[in-house]
């Protein structure tokens, strides 16, 4: 890792202080648990969440001990694998912008419809939405988990318009004494697709220290990531592109296919793929003002460096690979581009802060203050523009900078309780402020390797605010019932928008718009074994930066390809949920629907001339379904847990004026049937098997459902994968897991390929 000095700084200070600490007597960490009251989740435990106290609607976690036992995690989102109804779309380990988070009714396209944070710390990138503005998941290590709470749903007044699809919060260790962790962790993955037979692996080692002593709390976690991924693209041609020719084949190697919509076409090789190198440092730092106050810092830095790598199937008559240049297959003539096989690396850094003071008194009145930022300190795309095998030396191409790109937070809440902890009323209010800035420039280059930017081919930024009130009130009316009503006021912002070419910059105008979401809950408690919920909220997704600005300017300096006017997504979203207590568990059934007004697509208009394609509102979006979800510990054998679930889905378009075509036709990427499924044995203190299982069914990734093949690159098709992981305890310091992810070796898509038959083994050390 790149040395920086705020991470001396504070690597520093860790250092004085451990030294300055008296030896302290070893207290046992703290339990967490899910404990049902009143139709709602309240989550208990070492560390709280950011999740509002009393959860008014579905809620689903996992624990640290729980990912151990039974996930083979190698990146954070990894947590989330057999969760009901969620699917993170993770193409290889480390997977650092393409891993979107799919909820029940927004598919993994829809990366602004969900909310992730980590110990309350926005990681969710807004600048933008979809495959590109993934969750900044690399800030959070699977070794840090303490546990991840996911409220499903825009019921709690706290949460943005963002937070339609869950809201996800990691939280992550802090010491109670002192502590020390190791792991090391090998991936391997044989892959074979069209002319691709590779082995590609990985590596990961991280360690953590920690300790508490004197009112300070403090935790450094540091860890490496060395991967390679499959192949994410495929250059292709359809034989209609071709040229029929008399002139023999001049290049054998191309493989005949199916594109998405059944056409054939030719597979030439592979476009993309990824060799990623990434370090990660946090460092907190708590200080225990007084029994019910305590402050926090936090830092994180995430560096990356990536290779992206084409292949070329493509052979001529003297064994050479051609990656440029005319070539003749089966007696049509092709003309391969310089960057058809497109050769790029990446440089990235970015730093988060965070900063928060909170009371818990649990007594009348409590209340939190935070801030945090999250900065592109270096970001950096260089691709070259001249082909292989020359590209490697260097050459003319590209660069795009987004460096200063980030958002930043503040928030002040409260929790008061008039009549105690235990009383009729728990009122929660606050204030929050989100702000984001984008600027991306793509300049010119004569060495794509190492050479100096020069002129500017074309630029886009901006930025957006929101402000917000919001308050909530948990009322228990009655000995069995709850009412949980809340409102939020947002206050939003659009300005210094810019779209420019190489020569003409365009700015677009400030807009300003004032939004309202109602929110409300019941919970029955009917039985001391069932409880009957319903709950409903309102939630407004403002269109991101890049929505409004990014795209490009004519020669002429009119705009185009992008709309700086688009209206805001406004759903009305729905559940009702009967829940069974069980011993060692609980069955849940949940009916949910969502109304979505003014979604947020890229499409085409195809009610002016020329045809447009950009980012446009598509009328109305109606999604309905249910879920059942089982949790069973010691499920007919002492130490058999099981968890499942089973989603159904039906999400249909149901206006479109501007693209008539996608009417009745299912919502991108939003299969009608999904399931989950995980067996843990524990089969001594020492050693537990676990077996899991995912299924997903037939999906389509366009408006117009004109994609059916989903087994086909940039298709997204169904699958059914099997997941295995045994862990042992050696003693009481060190452990082994190994692991199979993909067991079955089920090819399957979502527009790339997702990793075949994956073995991992991990060698742990805690102290």
């Amino acid at each position: 890792m790149k040395h920086h000095p705020i991470a001396a700084a504070v690597l520093a200070a860790f250092a004085a202080a451990a030294h300055a600490q008296e030896a302290q007597d070893a207290l046992e960490p703290a339990t967490t648990s899910h404990e049902k009251q009143m139709g709602t989740v309240v989550v208990t435990g070492n560390r709280p969440s950011s999740l509002p106290t009393q959860i008014p609607t579905t809620i689903e976690g996992i624990t640290a001990a729980e990912i151990a036992r039974t996930v083979n995690a190698s990146d954070a989102e990894d947590a989330l694998k057999y969760l009901p109804s969620l699917l993170v779309r993770k193409r290889y380990i480390g997977d650092y912008n393409h891993a979107v988070l799919s909820t029940r009714a927004s598919g993994t396209g829809n990366s602004a419809r969900s909310a992730v944070y980590a110990d309350g710390i926005l990681l969710s990138n807004y600048l933008g939405n979809g495959a590109t503005f993934a969750p900044r998941w690399g800030m959070v290590t699977p070794a840090e988990i303490e546990r991840v709470d996911v409220l499903y749903g825009p019921f709690s007044a706290a949460y943005g318009g963002n937070s339609v699809g869950a809201v996800v919060d990691y939280v992550t260790r802090m010491p109670r004494r002192f502590e020390a962790h190791a792991k090391f962790t090998l991936a391997h993955q044989p892959f074979h697709l069209y002319n691709t037979n590779e082995r590609f692996d990985g590596r990961q080692g991280g360690i953590s220290l920690g300790n508490r002593g004197g009112g300070w709390s403090r935790y450094i976690d540091l860890s490496r990531n060395d991967s390679e991924g499959q192949p994410q693209t495929f250059v292709t041609r359809l034989p209609g592109a071709g040229t029929p020719t008399t002139s023999p084949d001049s290049v054998a190697g191309a493989v005949p296919g199916q594109d998405r919509s059944y056409r054939d076409w030719l597979i030439l090789g592979t476009g993309t793929q990824y060799h990623t190198v990434q370090d990660h440092l946090k460092a907190k730092l708590a200080y225990d003002l007084s029994p019910t106050l305590r402050a926090s810092y936090v830092l994180g830095i995430w560096q990356n460096e990536s290779e992206g790598r084409p292949e070329t199937y493509l052979r001529n008559a003297a064994g050479a690979p051609v990656y440029s240049g005319p070539v003749v297959i089966g007696g049509r003539s092709y003309t391969l581009g310089q960057t058809d096989f497109n050769v790029s690396n990446e440089n990235l850094r970015h730093l988060m802060h965070g900063l928060s003071v909170k009371s818990n008194t649990k007594g009348g009145f409590d209340w939190v203050l935070a801030a945090s930022l999250y900065d592109y300190d270096e970001d950096e795309l260089r691709a070259a523009n001249v082909a292989l095998p020359g590209a490697l030396g260097g050459g003319a191409g590209r660069i795009v900078d987004g460096s200063g790109t980030g958002w930043n937070t503040l928030s002040a809440k409260a929790v008061w309780r008039p009549q105690g902890q235990g009383g009729a009323h728990i009122v929660e209010f606050g204030y929050q402020r989100e702000a984001y800035q984008l600027a991306s420039i793509e300049r010119a280059t004569p060495d794509w390797v190492a050479g100096a930017p020069a002129a500017r081919n074309a630029a886009f930024g901006g930025r957006t605010r929101t402000q917000a009130l919001y308050a909530r009130d948990s009322w228990r009316f009655a000995s069995a019932r709850k009412a949980v009503l809340g409102l939020r006021l947002e206050r939003w912002q659009a300005s210094d928008g810019r779209t420019a070419n190489a020569s003409t910059t365009v700015g677009h105008p400030e807009r300003r718009a004032t939004h309202v979401s109602p929110k409300a809950a019941l919970a029955w408690q009917t039985t001391p074994d069932w409880v009957l919920k319903a709950s409903l909220g309102r939630a407004v997704r403002m269109p991101t930066v890049s929505e409004l600005y990014r795209g490009g300017v004519n020669g002429a300096g009119v705009l185009i390809n992008n709309d700086p006017n688009l209206a805001p997504e406004r759903s009305w979203t729905g559940e009702l949920t009967a829940e069974r207590k069980l011993d060692g568990g609980s069955l849940r059934l949940t009916a949910f629907g969502e109304r979505t007004r003014d979604a947020l697509y890229s499409q085409t208009n195809v009610l002016v001339t020329p045809n447009v394609t950009n980012v446009q509102n598509v009328g109305r979006i109606d999604t309905e379904g249910a879920e059942l979800a089982l949790t069973k510990a010691d499920a007919g054998l002492q130490g058999l847990d099981l968890n499942a679930s089973l989603t159904w889905t039906d999400s249909t378009i149901k206006r479109n004026d501007k693209f008539p075509a996608s009417v009745a036709k299912r919502q991108p990427r939003i299969p009608e049937w999904r399931a989950t499924a995980v067996a843990s044995y524990r089969i001594t203190d020492r050693l537990a098997l676990s077996l899991a299982g995912r299924y997903s069914g037939d999906q389509f990734s366009t408006l117009d459902n004109s994609d059916p093949n989903g087994f086909a690159y940039q298709g997204s098709s169904r699958y059914f994968t099997a997941d295995v992981r045994a862990t042992y305890r050696l003693d009481a310091r060190w452990s082994l897991a190994v692991g199979v992810d993909n067991l079955n070796n089920y090819l399957y898509w979502n527009f790339h390929p997702y990793p075949q038959r994956t073995y991992l083994a991990e060698l742990k050390f805690d102290l």
